[in-house]
Formats: structure tokens, C-alpha cells, sequence
């Protein structure tokens, strides 16, 4: 980029989070800020503009840190659009240079430098950590004990749930959420073909997610490529798109299947040369139906507005992994409003929809909680993973550690230990009661509560009435009402019985 970029060209939602950063770094001259703005509304564009502010409003040193080579190198670009002097650091670099304001480098070779004395991070006051998530950074942040730190991230949750991001940061700002991009027009809104699939046969590694050997082992197979190709052609023939898989075996079984199909592919993955990986991208650019199967690497810092589709070719248990994927499609140009998704690894079902509200203030202050309500709905039962649950309804509940209820197993155990059926109805009804309640301080709260559980209702009863076999719409229809009326009515009796208690203390 040559052409400098003038700071009222920054988006409305993009102003209004810089100027409540700078309130934040005015309250206090070690602050310690992250940052959340979705994938695609411009995060290097804000931290650019904020290291211009600092620099010009402080007169000191910035540094922004990153993970990989190919983000150094995009971040300096940008940061000089702005008018910030910049330099990169290397492995070769020595001291901080006169006349540069603001340095970009890898987390490992600042590390380094630091520690060999070649660079004094003491006359640093700004440290801006681009994809904040990732645990390596942590290891630097000690060393900068002058600096204003703000890490900035689309996900805030720690790829390490043993090292979570409020250890390091005291303050979440969030930004504008994808819902209302959309709705404003700064992102392309998904439309979204999913396929369940049954990952019985996956494993999880030690860091928590679907290893690569049983990846490559189930989507390499004959079925799921014969479906992954059916997808293809149901919901993105023609169009520009982007398949992540889990494993390079994968991916280059996926260039064969489309390649012998008479599609335009190419594969790329950690190990292409760089040559090699410039030639291909340049031809995904030029190339209007082309198809890209790649292996994780593109999931941040690849950007091509013209990418139509995006396949998950993959199953994942992270969501800033599920975040970074779907955000590659979501930038928005005059003639591309949409993007489509398909999905074969039951992603939508397992984190919601990619626009779906995320109380991301509850997963900063809470993330053992997120933590475990993830790892559920990765292991747990299938009919469960089917369901999903809205990150906007956990939200409200969020003393509640578990707000599934497996209503097939309940049934089943109930015939196994000669109950009447309908004790799995009552067993749902009392959990959600004590849901309400746990959330609640009073009794309209709760009744509110109640009623915003519509949907997670119909779902327990259609599942319940699924088990029935036999029974009729009327019943099913009674039942729904019934169900809400018994709901509402415990909550009361409850709430009755604590007052009285209370009274008679």
C-alpha cells in the first residue's frame, strides 16, 4: 500500500472503539486492554490507527507482535498507510533505530533479541499483540513493564484453558458484533448448508481438539468425499471457494476427487514453497470458479473479498479456530452482499451460527465455564451435539454450569427402571426451573427467564414426543403449553416457599 490512509476514511464503529481505548490508556498509564472485534471489520486497521494516536499523542515507542511472517509483513504495510515509520525486526536486527517509531516483529525473535540485550524494551510504551489468543505472547509481556498493552483478538478466549486471557488483561473492550455489521453493511451475510455427519470415530489430542490422524482417517474416506463433492455441487458450483481440511492427507485427497470431477483445484499447506504459494494464490484471484483446499494455514491473515463459498471440510472444538474460518468469506464488496457456508463437521450445530450473539464479556470473565459447556457439546451425547444451543441463551444463564438435558437417554432410563414416561418431562421441568432461579433475584426475572426458554422447550418436546413413537400433534401441541404452564408454576411455588422462609426468620 502506497497511498496513505487518512483517519476519517476509519469506520464509524471503528472510531467509537478507538476513542473508548484511549479513554481506557488515559485512566491509567499501565493499562492492560484486550481488544474483541470480528474477523473482517478491521482490527489491523483500528491497532494501526491507535499506535499512529499513541505515537503522535505520547511521543513514545510502539511495538506490534504477531505470529507469523507473513502477518509482519501485511501489519508493516498498513502501519505505513497510516504514516507510522516502521520497522521490522529480524534475526539480525540490533538496537531500536532513531528516526523509527513503531517496530513489528515475531513474538520468538523479539523474545530473542531481548534476551541476547540487543533491544531495551524498557523505552517501549505501547505493545499491540495481534491475535491475542495465542498463548506464546504471554511470554514477553513481563518484559515490557512501562507499556500501555492492548492484545487484540476476534475470539478472547485462551487457546489455553489453563492460561486464561484475564490473567494477563484487566479490562474487555468489545467491538461492534456481526450481527449488526451485517445489518449495516460493513460484512457479507452467510447463508449456511450444513450436513450432520457422525464423528464417533474422532479423537481429541491433548490440546483438546480432533487430532489429524483421525481427521484424515474419517474425511479422506470414499463417503465423505462422495458427500463433500455432492455439497459442492449442491451449494457452490461455480463459485469462488475455500475448503479447510484438517489434515494435508485430506486435502490432497480432496485435489484428486475434484481434480478426476473436472473442477479448477489446487492445494496448498504449511509445507508449499513460497514461490509455489504466491503462484496458487495468484491464480485463486484471477480465476472466478476456482476451488482452494487448503490445511489451516489461511485461517488469518488471507484476505480475498471475492471469495464466494467456504467449506468445513473438518470438524473443530475451537471456537476462535470455527471464528477465524467462516470470517475468510465475510468481507463484503458491491457485488457480493452473501457468502455461503457448508459445513461437514457439525460446527454450526456445536458453536451456533457464525452471526449468533456471543456474550464475549461472560467468556473473558468465565472461560472455565465456556470452557466446559464446549468441551460438552464436543463429547457429549449426538442427539445433544445436533441441538446446540445459542450463545445469546447461555448467556442469560450464567450461573448455570449445564443447560442441556439429554431428554432420549432420560427416556430410555426411565423405561429401564419402570418409571412412567412422563417423569423425563417432569426431571426437564425442574432443571430449567432451578435455572431460573440460580439467574434470577426475583420472581418476574425468573417468569422472564422462563419464556426466553421457548426454544430449548420445543426442542425437549419434540425430542420427547420423537421417543413416544405413537403420539399425536394435538398432544404434542398440550404438551408445549402444559409444559410452559407447569414451568412458570414451579418457579412461583419456589419463589413462595423462599419467602416464607424467609419471613420466618
Amino acid at each position: 500500500m502506497n497511498t496513505k490512509i487518512h483517519p476519517k476514511t476509519l469506520h464509524c464503529y471503528q472510531k467509537k472503539d478507538i476513542e473508548t481505548i484511549f479513554e481506557k490508556i488515559g485512566e491509567t498509564s499501565k493499562s492492560k486492554l484486550l481488544y474483541q472485534l470480528p474477523t473482517g471489520a478491521g482490527k489491523t486497521v483500528v491497532f494501526s490507527e491507535i499506535a499512529r494516536r499513541f505515537i503522535d499523542q505520547y511521543g513514545k515507542t510502539a511495538v506490534v507482535l504477531t505470529h507469523r511472517k507473513e502477518l509482519c509483513r501485511q501489519t508493516s504495510a498498513v502501519l505505513k498507510s497510516f504514516g507510522v515509520k516502521n520497522c521490522m525486526i529480524n534475526s539480525t536486527s540490533g538496537n531500536f533505530k532513531a528516526g523509527c517509531d513503531c517496530y513489528v516483529a515475531m513474538v520468538e525473535t523479539l523474545r530473542n533479541r531481548i534476551k541476547s540485550k540487543k533491544i531495551k524494551p524498557q523505552v517501549v510504551g505501547l505493545v499491540i499483540i495481534d491475535e491475542a489468543h495465542h498463548n506464546s505472547f504471554r511470554k514477553l509481556l513481563g518484559s515490557f513493564k512501562n507499556a500501555v498493552v492492548i492484545g487484540v483478538t476476534a475470539t478472547p478466549f485462551s487457546s489455553d484453558i489453563s492460561k486464561p486471557m484475564k490473567q494477563h488483561y484487566d479490562t474487555l473492550i468489545t467491538g461492534e458484533s456481526i450481527a449488526v455489521l451485517i445489518k449495516e453493511g460493513f460484512l457479507a451475510k452467510p447463508k449456511s448448508f450444513v450436513y450432520e455427519v457422525e464423528l464417533n470415530t474422532l479423537k481429541t489430542g491433548i490440546h483438546g481438539d480432533y487430532t489429524v490422524s483421525s481427521s484424515n482417517e474419517l474425511y479422506s474416506s470414499s463417503s465423505m468425499q462422495e458427500l463433500l463433492l455432492e455439497a459442492y455441487r449442491e451449494n457452490a458450483l461455480g463459485k469462488k471457494t475455500l475448503i479447510f481440511n484438517n489434515g494435508i492427507a485430506t486435502s490432497q485427497e480432496v485435489f484428486e476427487t475434484f481434480t478426476q470431477a473436472g473442477i479448477p483445484i489446487r492445494h496448498l499447506d504449511n509445507k508449499t514453497p513460497d514461490d509455489r504459494r504466491k503462484e496458487i494464490l495468484k491464480w485463486f484471484k484471477k480465476t472466478k470458479d476456482a476451488v482452494l483446499t487448503s490445511v489451516s494455514i489461511l485461517t488469518t491473515g488471507f484476505d480475498e473479498p471475492t471469495l464466494e463459498h467456504i467449506i468445513l471440510n473438518r470438524a473443530t472444538t475451537s471456537i476462535t479456530l470455527y471464528h477465524q474460518m467462516v470470517g475468510r468469506g465475510s468481507r463484503r464488496l458491491p457485488s457480493k452482499k452473501t457468502f455461503g457456508i457448508t459445513d461437514l463437521g457439525n460446527n454450526i450445530q456445536r458453536f451456533g451460527a457464525w452471526d449468533a450473539p456471543v456474550d464475549w464479556q461472560f467468556v473473558f470473565e468465565k472461560p472455565d465455564v465456556f470452557a466446559k459447556q464446549l468441551q460438552y457439546h464436543a463429547s457429549g451425547n449426538s442427539a445433544v451435539q445436533s441441538h446446540g444451543m445459542s450463545g445469546e441463551l447461555r448467556a442469560k444463564f450464567p450461573k448455570t454450569l449445564e443447560m442441556t438435558f439429554d431428554i432420549e437417554a432420560s427416556y430410555q432410563e426411565a423405561i429401564d427402571m419402570d418409571k412412567k414416561p412422563k417423569t423425563v418431562i417432569q426431571e426437564s421441568i425442574r432443571q430449567q426451573a432451578k435455572m431460573c432461579m440460580d439467574n434470577a433475584d426475583a420472581l418476574s426475572e425468573a417468569i422472564a427467564l422462563a419464556q426466553g426458554l421457548q426454544p430449548e422447550i420445543q426442542w425437549r418436546v419434540k425430542q420427547y414426543v420423537k421417543c413416544l413413537d405413537n403420539a399425536s400433534r394435538n398432544y404434542k401441541e398440550w404438551l408445549l403449553k402444559d409444559y410452559q404452564d407447569r414451568l412458570e408454576g414451579l418457579i412461583v411455588k419456589l419463589f413462595a416457599k423462599i419467602k416464607s422462609r424467609a419471613e420466618i426468620m
